[in-house]
């Protein structure tokens, strides 16, 4: 113990005989961890971000939907009324049997026509509960959405953006009352225009939201019914649905799997055929793991690169401190002091510098945030339309400082310490004492 306190204040005495070098080569070690400690914090939040992006277009929700299922055996009356799809007693199983549900929004969905005086337009009428809306990232321009409770029955509707376009050309729809079939509704919404959501693969299909008409669930029973009749090829047809769709969201995407199939297990338990479908967004779900690899194999590259930049630092300083105190070298192996001796001794300040100046980079490096937060506000007060013209993305940009980033950069000072402080110590210690005695 006492010969190691006499190694570390030597070389801390050695380090200060020439504090400039001593100061830029720890500079050095500062700049990488910091670096380290900083990217991985923006590459981590960066990487939250895009997780929550692929999270809001559904890779965390189950789409259980009904449908048609054809025999051959089925009789003629079976075919002219076909009773097929979803129960509202499955989304009570599901809601009630399944821990790991987050919510289950049902909803029934079919062609209707709408009519006011002599305009007239075929759209999707969908009926739904209040979290479609947040559910289908769908904006409210004028008037209000649905309300389960204050609504519940009503003849209420909200029209999509160029629903409400095709039936009010020039008027404001909300307070209007237009024809649903054979019935008055009142408009009291009318939503934003939406980006009709692309197919993506064999797990979600495309979809457009603008010609759609949205009115409560249980408006929709008691007006319509489950049981909707058609005129085809000049007879009547019929379809009994309760439900269209239910979708599942649970908290993460680890669940989706093992979720999806319960409800699978639970359906075929109440279902004779199989008129219903589990769909998960696998692509989506691909995608997330993708984008963890790649951020993650960015994040060993930086490692990488701050641990070779350093140490290289590092070793041209800790050779140019061998050549200077050859002299010394020689007097102390004349006076006795092993090779051992040596290269503890230059091994120590090598460990003193670099682990000196990455505990100034982790430290700062811990700062990370709140820097962030300050240019960013510098930023909004003296330059307000440079902001303006930057991606909401990179605005919302939030580091997150993870903890093993910091283990990271002290592995990464230590190990450059004594990666590339070994090939010096071991010049100084295999000196010809005579040799170095000589030496001016």
């Amino acid at each position: 113990m006492r010969f190691f306190i006499q190694t570390l204040q030597l070389s801390w005495k050695s380090l200060l005989l020439h504090k400039m070098r001593a100061g830029l080569a720890a500079l050095g070690i500062f700049i990488g961890t910091t670096t380290v400690i900083w990217l991985v914090a923006m590459g981590e939040g960066v990487s939250y971000q895009a997780q929550q992006q692929i999270k809001e277009l559904g890779a965390t929700n189950i789409i259980v939907r009904s449908k048609i299922v054809t025999e051959g055996d089925e009789t003629e009356d079976e075919a002219r009324l076909r009773r097929y799809g979803l129960l509202r007693a499955d989304y009570d199983r599901i809601v009630s049997n399944i821990p790991s549900v987050r919510e289950a929004v049902p909803i029934r969905e079919l062609s209707y026509p709408l009519r006011v005086k002599d305009n007239a337009v075929d759209a999707k009428l969908v009926g739904c509960s209040v979290e479609h809306l947040s559910l289908n990232r769908l904006e409210i321009s004028r008037g209000r959405w649905i309300n389960d409770t204050r609504d519940r029955g009503d003849n209420v509707i909200v029209l999509a953006h160029e629903t409400a376009k095709k039936l009010f050309p020039y008027e404001d729809p909300i307070g209007r009352a237009i024809w649903v079939g054979s019935e008055f509704y009142i408009v009291i919404g009318q939503t934003k225009k939406r980006t009709a959501s692309a197919a993506i693969g064999g797990s979600l299909e495309a979809r457009e939201y603008n010609l759609d008409a949205y009115i409560p669930l249980e408006t929709l029973r008691l007006r319509i019914g489950d049981l909707v009749m058609k005129e085809v090829a000049g007879e009547w047809q019929g379809e009994h649905v309760e439900l269209s769709q239910i979708t599942v969201g649970v908290n993460s995407v680890e669940e989706v799997d093992e979720t999806a199939a319960i409800i699978e297990s639970l359906l075929q338990k109440y279902h004779k055929k199989e008129d219903y479908a589990v769909v998960i967004p696998k692509e989506l779900l691909e995608q997330a793991e993708r984008t963890k690899a790649m951020f993650n194999v960015l994040l060993v590259v930086i490692a990488n690169i701050s641990l070779l930049v350093g140490g290289i630092g590092i070793m041209n300083i800790m050779l140019a401190t061998v050549t200077e105190r050859t002299r010394e070298i020689g007097i102390r192996r004349a006076l006795g002091a092993t090779r051992q001796h040596i290269i503890t001794q230059f091994l120590t300040e090598t460990v003193v510098l670099t682990s000196g100046g990455g505990l100034l980079g982790i430290a700062f490096g811990l700062c990370c945030p709140y820097i962030t937060d300050f240019i960013r506000d510098s930023f909004s007060y003296f330059q307000p339309d440079l902001l303006a013209n930057v991606y909401p993305e990179i605005n919302n940009l939030n580091p997150i400082v993870v903890p093993w980033s910091i283990g990271l950069s002290i592995a990464i000072s230590l190990g450059v310490g004594l990666t590339f402080g070994v090939y010096p110590a071991r010049q100084a210690a295999h000196m010809d004492p005579i040799e170095a005695l000589r030496h001016e």
